[in-house]
């Protein structure tokens, strides 16, 4: 599997791009296609989805984007083009809200999400993605939530205490900082 790949984009198409990587075009299929621009050179954080008949490469400039992609697809019944969908038309902290916060009616306004959907969604992720009210390192919060939460503390105590943490530090100096906070 390709975690990422550094490279140039070469052509903008209506759902993907092209992605030249040391000579080599990747035609790569991403939420945004139109938000890069020709010969922009980036690092582009990728999935790779494999069918029978197919290998599909998905492409996204932030990690966070990934990762809520790859949460969305775990769900029964959201498939990769589903989720492009989501990403597409609406941000990842958005969305996260409204996984968090049980908003149904939100999620069914993107294409192909219909309310038993937009419910099952909610019912794999809900608990299981960290949302903060200020722009923190959405990464490292949800490393720092799974941590706590594999040392056995409720999804209540951590959501109380991620806010709380300065998302610059390190993970090791964030699970610190929360036990303190969560202990005191």
């Amino acid at each position: 599997m390709y975690d990422y790949l550094k490279g140039k984009v070469t052509q903008i198409m209506k759902d993907s791009i092209d992605f030249e990587v040391n000579n080599i075009g990747y035609q790569v299929f991403t939420p945004s296609p139109y938000s890069f621009k020709i010969d922009e050179e980036l690092t582009l954080y990728t999935y790779m989805h494999i069918k029978e008949d197919n290998l599909t490469l998905f492409g996204f400039k932030e990690k966070s984007e990934k990762e809520l992609f790859l949460k969305l697809i775990s769900v029964s019944g959201i498939g990769p083009k589903s989720a492009i969908a989501i990403l597409a038309t609406g941000s990842v902290s958005m969305i996260s809200q409204a996984i968090t916060k049980g908003d149904a009616k939100y999620l069914t306004k993107f294409p192909g999400i219909g309310m038993k959907s937009a419910q099952q969604i909610i019912l794999d992720l809900k608990g299981k993605l960290v949302i903060t009210e200020y722009s923190g390192n959405y990464l490292v919060l949800d490393e720092v939530h799974d941590a706590l939460q594999a040392l056995g503390y409720s999804d209540k105590d951590i959501n109380k205490v991620l806010p709380k943490l300065d998302s610059t530090k390190s993970t090791n100096d964030l699970i610190r900082d929360a036990l303190k906070l969560i202990t005191n």
